[in-house]
């Protein structure tokens, strides 16, 4: 029979045990290791058994364990202690309050910053993430907590959480979604003072006000509001947008964005009000899916109950000062696209951002550039108009997305797109292994200290055979692991217990293990490895060098491609010959992903290059003492130094799609027999690779300090928040400024048709110019109705192609020197030749206000 409802009773601790309660509400225990110590301690069989999952844990509980727990002086002793570290960790002031104590000049550092997400990477046992995009983000909210970042993170509850991932007997992929009991997760429900849950509304126009509550998620010092429409008085299709992550049709999704975005913005306020919390100054939007927040605050500000009351473009100016966005994809179809009929359905005059005009809506996503649709409504345009900094996720995926979307700036060269970028890092204290913490910090490594560098360093301390002896214990850990995991899915898939005796041997710790774990997107290549199965058989079955590949990865419900890609490498590890040195996973997790990463010598990465934004994967297992094999991209691209590990050579240019894979496959099969098992399996007398051991400091002390998130979130304070928070003030004050901005924007947009540079004048280069020679430039500039301090005119020189395109410009700003009747103004400057070479230059006008943050902002310029 089956319960007609379902609802969790919470365990009644005896009083000298409540800390527990609050160690388990807050999700700092999943990367303190002291705290997991802890619950360990309560039942070490019973936290194994709940999958690490405190609130289960101490449902679980028998009452006389309690009992003798509650008696036992040694426990809450450790107890108290842990909790008072919690307590320091949650009120002491960390980098952040540090940082702007010594800078009393800088006042810029925002005092709060909402960060939106539709998907957030926490915990396992918090499953509200797919991949990539949500493992950042809850490695973002991490670092933020551990450097005292103040945000307020916000995103969604999927009733469904994203899929779980299983096998049929042949091998094709199988989605389960179970329920999630809200009251079984480490959350809370936010109340209002007298009690009453806390709730936003939203108008839609296909019914009444959609109703969600807010439920709150304490990741260490940050919280994370989520939003779920699983409520009392939804009808059943409202109570539907919040059931799963990624699943639905368009309407489905672009129902879930309004709630993300404008529900979101909503949370925030109602956050706000009842807990005392200071309102955000700087908005970032985690990709486009919760672009609509910058609509809502529009609204707020234009026609908002308690709002100013601007007008429509000053509101804009102040929205778009105070926000930043990052975009995350290098494929076009990654990014959200919806019809422009259907948007316009929902943000009508019964929309939820009433007010606002849906035709200016509709402009803000528009593809009105060259090669775009004029049908569709592009999340990510929208986000690069609503938002004055904007950002990549690594070096080569900035320059990517610049070239992406030129179409918005297509005035300026790609170089000058004003996308810049941040590269992405991981948590440590999340993905890193005890071991490789604790031997790191018995050689005088402070875990606690600013000072990454410092600590990376300190594996020079660490004997060779130690550090070697401790790869082999991870190793051997996910040995066990996955032959767990295996035997599971066989089981699953409808194998008998007796047919199974072959996976006690499956895998080896002692053979050279590469990792290979990512979504099954054709462009990640999941069987590159695959190309020519008798030469990958050679490779895992060297009779001295041998190399076993551990595999996972899923595939979207609706990718079929995707889902045919997983089933070719099953199949394959299903042969007998082989299936002891290649196996794939299912269900690729936090939970399967924190022993994967330490477990594996090499990290096995080969996108189709450019279309790997970042790939954080790699990161995790450098930590680990894994070394690289990827292609040239993403983070890679950037870091790779000769030394930290291997570059798989790509045939860039090549048209036919399957020749490329097949050289870039070679290319794979190659540095694996000749480079990297050699390296591996070359070992002293001690039985230690010394060699490899010498790779992996490099790789500690080179990439330790990079790949962190705290790096990643302090450059994002330095580079967009502070000066988004610096801009929005001098907006915000008493919004006189942005009403100035505005205007100035519209006064500037309507006269550039008039602004021509009519002349230019070169002098002091004869007709050998030598090197150091001075060029003496005079630019004649007719400005209309604009006056000098509204423009930049600037010498753009340097060398030059054989078709005269300058290549890698300098820029020389010209001063205004006279001024003529009818508008026309001489600007002058002076530049010594660089270099020997072929050399050229022009000159153009730009907009200039000290508030811009690029000159192609305005997306106009004039050029002789």
């Amino acid at each position: 029979m089956r319960a007609i409802r379902r609802f969790t009773v919470r365990p009644l601790l005896p009083a000298t045990l409540t800390p527990l309660g609050e160690l388990a509400g807050n999700l700092r225990w999943s990367w303190h290791p002291e705290t997991q110590d802890v619950f360990a301690a309560v039942d070490a069989d019973l936290w194994s058994a709940v999958g690490h999952d405190p609130v289960r844990l101490l449902g679980e509980v028998p009452a006389e364990r309690w009992a003798e727990l509650a008696a036992d002086e040694g426990f809450v002793r450790r107890l108290g202690e842990v909790r008072a570290d919690l307590e320091a960790y949650l009120t002491e002031p960390r980098w952040y309050q540090r940082a702007a104590e010594s800078r009393p000049d800088d006042g810029a550092w925002p005092r709060q910053i909402a960060y939106f997400s539709p998907e957030f990477g926490i915990t396992a046992v918090l499953p509200q993430y797919s991949g990539g995009l949500g493992i950042l983000a809850g490695d973002h909210l991490k670092a933020a907590s551990d450097l005292g970042v103040p945000i307020i993170g916000v995103g969604l509850l999927y009733r469904h959480g994203y899929f779980k991932q299983s096998l049929s007997r042949e091998g094709w992929q199988q989605e389960t979604y179970p329920v999630l009991d809200p009251d079984g997760l480490p959350i809370s429900l936010l109340h209002e003072a007298d009690g009453s849950r806390a709730t936003i509304t939203l108008s839609l126009p296909d019914g009444p006000d959609l109703l969600a509550r807010i439920w709150v998620a304490s990741v260490g010092r940050v919280p994370l509001l989520m939003l779920d429409t699983d409520v009392e008085g939804n009808p059943e299709h409202y109570i539907d947008i919040t059931d799963r992550l990624y699943g639905g049709n368009s309407e489905h999704r672009l129902r879930q964005e309004i709630l993300l975005g404008v529900g979101g913005v909503r949370a925030i306020r109602t956050y706000c009000r009842i807990t005392g919390a200071t309102e955000p100054e700087v908005f970032h939007t985690n990709e486009g899916h919760a672009g609509f927040l910058g609509i809502e605050r529009i609204r707020e500000l234009t026609v908002g109950e308690e709002g100013p009351h601007l007008d429509l473009e000053t509101a804009l100016e102040v929205g778009r000062a105070s926000t930043v966005f990052t975009t995350h994809t290098p494929v076009p179809a990654g990014i959200d696209r919806f019809p422009e009929t259907l948007v316009e359905q929902y943000f009508g005059e019964a929309g939820p951002t009433s007010g606002v005009p849906v035709e200016r809506i509709l402009a803000l996503g528009a593809e009105d550039y060259e090669g775009g649709d004029p049908s569709v409504f592009n999340m990510a345009v929208m986000g690069f108009r609503l938002a004055q900094r904007a950002n990549g996720v690594s070096q080569l995926h900035g320059h990517v997305s610049r070239g992406m979307f030129n179409g918005l700036w297509p005035a300026f060269d790609e170089a000058e797109v004003p996308i810049g970028s941040i590269t992405n890092g991981v948590h440590a204290p999340t993905w890193v292994a005890r071991e490789v913490i604790e031997q790191a910090t018995a050689h005088g490594a402070d875990p606690d200290s600013d000072d990454a560098e410092g600590f990376w360093a300190a594996v020079d301390k660490v004997p060779a055979g130690e550090l070697w002896s401790t790869k082999r214990v991870l190793r051997a850990r996910l040995v066990d692991e996955a032959r767990r995991r295996l035997t599971r899915s066989w089981e699953k898939r409808g194998a008998a217990r007796a047919e199974l005796g072959w996976i006690d041997t499956a895998l080896d710790p002692d053979v050279l293990t590469i990792g290979f774990a990512r979504r099954a997107a054709s462009y990640k290549r999941l069987t590159l490895m695959m190309r020519d199965p008798e030469r990958l058989k050679a490779l895992l079955l060297h009779p001295e060098r041998p190399v076993q590949l551990v595999i996972a990865g899923k595939a979207h419900p609706a990718d079929d491609g995707g889902k045919k890609l997983i089933q070719d490498i099953v199949r394959l590890s299903d042969d007998p010959e082989i299936r002891h040195r290649i196996v794939f996973l299912p269900n690729y997790d936090i939970a399967m992903a924190q022993p994967l990463y330490p477990g594996c010598d090499v990290w096995l990465n080969n996108p189709l290059r450019p279309y790997e934004a970042c790939g954080t994967s790699g990161m995790k297992a450098a930590l680990n003492g894994g070394l690289n094999l990827s292609v040239l991209d993403g983070w890679w691209d950037e870091w790779y130094d000769g030394d930290n590990g291997w570059a798989i050579p790509t045939a860039d240019g090549i048209a036919d799609v399957d020749h490329r894979d097949d050289l870039e496959a070679a290319a794979l099969y190659d540095l694996i027999e000749h480079e990297v098992a050699p390296r591996f399996y070359d070992v002293d007398h001690d039985g230690v690779p010394v060699r490899w051991v010498e790779m992996l400091r490099h790789t500690w002390k080179s990439l330790g300090p990079k790949v962190l998130a705290t790096r990643m979130v302090s450059d994002y304070v330095r580079q967009l928040y502070a000066p988004a928070a610096g801009n929005a003030r001098a907006l915000n004050s008493d919004y006189a400024g942005a009403r100035e901005l505005a205007a100035w924007k519209a006064r500037v947009k309507g006269a550039w048709p008039h602004v021509r540079v009519e002349h230019v004048e070169a002098h002091g280069v004869g007709d050998e110019p030598l090197v150091g020679a001075p060029l003496t430039v005079r630019a004649y500039v007719a400005l209309g109705d604009l006056v000098p301090s509204d423009v930049e005119v600037q010498l753009v020189h340097g060398r030059v192609d054989a078709e005269d395109v300058l290549v890698d410009p300098a820029c020389t700003v010209l001063q205004a020197t006279e001024a003529y009747d009818g508008g026309r103004h001489r600007f002058d400057a002076e530049v010594a030749l660089p270099h020997s070479g072929p050399f050229g230059y022009t000159v153009r006008v730009v907009p200039s206000n000290p508030l811009l943050v690029a000159s192609a902002e305005l997306g106009v310029v004039t050029v002789a």
